[in-house]
Order: structure tokens, then sequence, then C-alpha cells
């Protein structure tokens, strides 16, 4: 953010009400990462309440910057909020619960990925290139949060970014609120196959790069079919099933 002129007697200037102090942020980042670590691995177990307090004292901080966490994992699904209850842990999904979300997916993303093949600009191919080449350089996501926490949020933004290419701002915030990621690598046994899915992703790229609408949709499908297979496979003994 450029620089700007101090306040002339105490009015703040344009935009200084949304600026936030630079060790605060990193305070609330740090909270915000280590509790969603908890809910991610399970310390935190699904459907549990999850309470401010107790958070506060276990992290050593204010109430406050637990607060600021927690809305922003409401916003993410891994929490939810209600009434006289405070916040609980989300459940994790059902088999029918992962069917349901995949089918939403397939609904939704094929259509970006041939709409980004027409739309994207070059400006996003090269994001799409890079987003892929940093995925093949990530270790296979193994054993707790932190280990994957890298490949989770660069295979977000895959998905994400493939949305803004469509130029089509309701289809890229329908995916982007769908939160697949995270859904699914809080299930047990289903992450650890990098190797098929940065493959499938770079299948997806090529077709986009060619301007090739119709083989970005098939690649896409391709990609979540098989994921979806993955994970019901991986998932037959763990909290996948129903």
């Amino acid at each position: 953010m450029p620089p700007h002129s101090p306040s002339v007697a105490g009015v703040p200037d344009e935009g200084d009400e949304l600026s936030v102090p630079p060790v605060r942020q990193a305070l609330s980042d740090s909270v915000y990462e280590s509790i969603k670590a908890m809910v991610m691995d399970h310390e935190i177990a699904p459907g549990a309440r999850v309470g401010i307090d107790s958070l506060a004292r276990t992290l050593k901080v204010s109430p406050t910057p637990v607060r600021e966490a927690l809305a922003r994992l409401e916003s993410e699904g891994l929490v939810v909020k209600r009434a006289l209850s405070g916040y609980r842990a989300t459940q994790l999904l059902t088999r029918r619960g992962l069917e349901e979300l995949f089918e939403m997916r397939l609904l939704l993303e094929p259509r970006a990925a041939a709409l980004a093949a027409v739309n994207a600009t070059e400006v996003q191919l090269d994001g799409l290139e890079r987003i892929v080449e940093e995925l093949q350089a990530h270790p296979s996501p193994k054993g707790r949060y932190a280990s994957y926490r890298d490949f989770a949020a660069l295979d977000q933004r895959f998905h994400e970014a493939i949305g803004q290419a469509t130029h089509r701002p309701l289809l890229a915030d329908a995916v982007e609120r769908l939160h697949a990621h995270l859904h699914i690598f809080r299930l047990s046994k289903v992450v650890g196959a990098e190797g098929p899915t940065v493959a499938e992703h770079e299948r997806i790229v090529r077709a986009i790069l060619r301007r090739n609408p119709e083989r970005a949709a098939e690649a896409m499908t391709e990609h979540l079919t098989r994921s979806l297979e993955r994970q019901i496979d991986d998932g037959d003994d763990g909290p996948a099933t129903p």
C-alpha cells in the first residue's frame, strides 16, 4: 500500500479505518492457523464445542484474536455458530455428503474450466502454470495438517484461479464457497494422493492454455470423478462411510 500523508487534526485518511496494525494482524493470523490446525487434525473433535476462553488460555492470548479466528473459520465452513451454544466444529462429511459435494463440483467446475479456456487473460494463464509448478515441488502430503497445509492451499488456489479466469463473478464465487479442499482434507486417509492430483491438474491447464474449452471441461470432469473415486476407496473404513 503506498504511503499517505498524516491525518489532519486527528481525522483518519481514507482507508485508515480498514487498516490493521501489522503486529495485531500477525497475532490474528497465528491464532487462526493454530485453531484451524486443531480442527483439521481433530484435536477439536468434529461436532465438539469450541470454547473461546479455553482456547485463549491454551494459546496464551486474549479472547479477541480467538473470536476473530473463529469468525474466519466459520466463513470457511470449519466451525458453525449457534444461538446460546456458541461455536462448534462442523461434522465430517458422510459418504452421502461427499458425493453431494462432488455432484455440485461436477455441475460447476467443468463449465468453469471451459470458460477459463476462452476468457483467461495471459496473466491468469501464467498464474495457473505457476500454481501447478508449485504443486509439483511439494512433498507427499501425509500426517498432520502442518505437513500438507501448503499443498491444500495450492489445491484451493488452483480451483479458485480457474473460477476467476471465467470472468463470471457468480460462478467464481460459487466455486470458492464450496470450500471443497478443506472438507475433503479433514477426512482421514484421503491425503497423500498428490501424484495423480497434480497430473490431472496439469492436463486441465494444458487444455486451458490451448484455448480448448471442450477438452478443459473433459479434463476437469475426469479429475473430479477420479478424485471422488479415490476418496471413497480410501475412506471405506473411515469417516466417509455412512
